[in-house]
């Protein structure tokens, strides 16, 4: 998909690709199906560099705006599948 990530000038250029990372696997949870301890190790490096629910909450808020998909959604989809289960939003 083409479009702009929320991203934060504060953040090094390691922490961006890695919210990329996070972005794309829920670009992919959403085109496919991707497997659920994946997305969670990739979320919780994602939670590192945003460890605030609302600075969270804001980015979610961007990427949905731009893209038309929610984090918030997967994530919370995410909690709630078993742990070997792929995770898929179609």
């Amino acid at each position: 998909m083409e479009y702009q990530y929320p991203i934060s000038i504060d953040w090094s250029t390691e922490e961006t690709i890695d919210v990329m990372k996070f972005f794309d696997i829920v670009e992919r949870a959403y085109e496919k199906s991707v497997p659920r301890e994946e997305f969670m190790a990739v979320y919780k490096r994602y939670k590192e560099i945003v460890p605030s629910k609302s600075e969270e909450k804001t980015i979610d808020r961007e990427f949905q705006d731009v893209s038309g998909l929610s984090t918030y959604q997967v994530v919370k989809k995410a909690k709630s599948k078993e742990t070997n289960e792929r995770l898929s939003m179609k």
